[in-house]
């Protein structure tokens, strides 16, 4: 009788209390019942428990989804990302009206562009499923691959990933056994167009690169695309499916934990004979994912970002009866908190972009409210100790010279960082006695300065007029800080 092991078991659903491992046997306390048995648990037994447990996860970087959803400040919180590259206009209404019926209502796009639903209810969870479920939404499971949303459209894209990504999964899904593998693990596959997941980290990168009259791909691991390793060029389709799922191999013989930063590169590198001569050249910076964007002759696609990430049921449906009135036959989420429209004529563009911004959208690329990064907040998250949304409003009152798109503000709650783990120029994290100030780190690094927690805004002042009398001509500012330095930083501060 095939079976799963007990790590695997509590890994799976997420569910355990307290998981207690002796002697070869399994003691699982859930809803304060305990159940006990083999270290080995047949398929039907295991789903029969995850049946019957519908408790939330609490582990922050465990993934909440229709079956596991997270508990958070304001209710339980749903992730979901569908296995079609977008939705239509009819799907999108269906999940904001479900939004509204069975939570509160608020749905974010993530910075890596999944859907999130806020505010569900423990009873309503099952309500919620079926909705969705009507609406033909499937969601995605198994490994995440991502690939850019306007992969198959886009004209300038080299390779089109969506096409390998598909390929990837009939591989994966056709290994025996079945492979375990860290929860969060993520694989992108980036065929260089407009719209470029460079930004987004991932245990493994495929990437393609132009040789001759075709493609190729190069492969990397652990990090963004300007930081992961790479490990293997030229590959060809077949040779880059084979060597991601030889990394995955070996990822299952570390441990159902291990992540890509746990591969040995140097290893990989021999294994695949890496020759670094055989690199593509770098390439420029990804375009915007707000406002138009070209993708060819004729084709034009509308991005929009809801405001610092979230919109309400209510202001996206007004805005969704517009959209199809316009013309719009898929929308598409995005990294960086985004949403591509297609479908719409240039006649219509405009007109689909101004009732956008009445709903609460931010339509243009260059608007300083895309460049201030907020997590959810006090009152939405139980860890936060600031209302972040309202801060990154005052941010950007306060302050636009910081936000002119050459860095990002993060304004994290605690010092998780959930809305951005990695760097920025300047981060102001949440504490119980007021806000830490971080310079080039991200939200869990050394703060250069604290403030009190009356003093947030007179400090966003003193941070704008820093970098406003002090900006040398041409210079952005992240180049002024940069140059004045976490010492002038942390004197400006101080005097506010």
């Amino acid at each position: 009788m095939s079976g799963i092991h007990a790590k695997s078991f509590a890994r799976r659903t997420g569910l355990c209390e307290e998981m207690s491992l002796m002697k070869g046997s399994l003691m699982v306390v859930t809803d304060g019942q305990t159940m006990e048995g083999q270290a080995c648990f047949s398929q039907e037994s295991v789903d029969r428990l995850v049946d019957a447990s519908p408790l939330p996860s609490m582990v922050r970087g465990a993934c909440p989804s229709l079956s596991t959803p997270m508990q958070t400040g304001d209710g339980l919180l749903v992730r979901l990302r569908p296995t079609t590259p977008g939705l239509t206009v009819a799907q999108f209404r269906a999940l904001a009206e479900a939004a509204e019926t069975h939570g509160n209502g608020l749905i974010e796009i993530t910075a890596r562009g999944n859907l999130q639903l806020r505010g569900m209810r423990p009873q309503s969870m099952d309500g919620l499923a079926a909705d969705i479920d009507r609406a033909g939404i499937v969601p995605e499971s198994g490994v995440a691959i991502e690939v850019p949303p306007l992969s198959g459209l886009d004209s300038l894209e080299i390779a089109n990933a969506r096409d390998i990504a598909n390929h990837l999964r009939r591989a994966i899904d056709a290994l025996e056994p079945k492979p375990l593998l860290a929860a969060k693990l993520t694989i992108i596959i980036d065929g260089d167009g407009r719209l470029t997941l460079d930004g987004l980290s991932a245990d493994i990168r495929l990437r393609a690169e132009m040789s001759g009259s075709t493609h190729l791909w190069s492969l990397a691991i652990a990090g963004t695309a300007a930081t992961a390793k790479p490990v293997a060029a030229a590959l060809s389709d077949e040779q880059a499916i084979t060597a991601v799922i030889a990394l995955l191999k070996s990822l299952v013989e570390i441990g159902p934990r291990a992540r890509g930063r746990d591969l040995d590169a140097e290893v990989l590198r021999e294994q695949f004979q890496f020759d670094e001569a055989k690199m593509g050249n770098a390439r420029g910076p990804s375009i915007s994912a707000v406002g138009i964007i070209q993708l060819d002759e004729t084709r034009n696609a509308l991005g929009l970002r809801p405001s610092f990430g979230q919109i309400h049921a209510a202001d996206l449906r007004r805005f969704l009866g517009v959209a199809e009135m316009a013309g719009v036959n898929e929308i598409r989420t995005a990294p960086d908190h985004a949403m591509l429209l297609l479908g719409l004529t240039p006649s219509t563009m405009e007109h689909a972009r101004t009732t956008a911004a009445s709903c609460g959208f931010r339509t243009r690329a260059g608007d300083p409210a895309n460049y201030a990064i907020p997590c959810s907040g006090a009152g939405a998250c139980a860890s936060a100790h600031y209302a972040t949304r309202q801060s990154a409003t005052d941010l950007v009152d306060i302050a636009p010279e910081l936000l002119d798109g050459s860095l990002k503000v993060h304004l994290s709650g605690c010092g998780k960082g959930c809305a951005h783990p990695g760097q920025t120029m300047l981060a102001i994290v949440g504490a119980a006695t007021g806000y830490g100030i971080v310079v080039n780190g991200s939200a869990s690094s050394e703060p250069v300065a604290y403030i009190g927690k009356e003093k947030l805004k007179s400090a966003l002042a003193e941070l704008g007029g820093l970098v406003r009398n002090n900006k040398a001509a041409g210079e952005s500012a992240q180049q002024c800080l940069k140059r004045l330095g976490r010492d002038a930083i942390a004197t400006a501060l101080r005097q506010g």
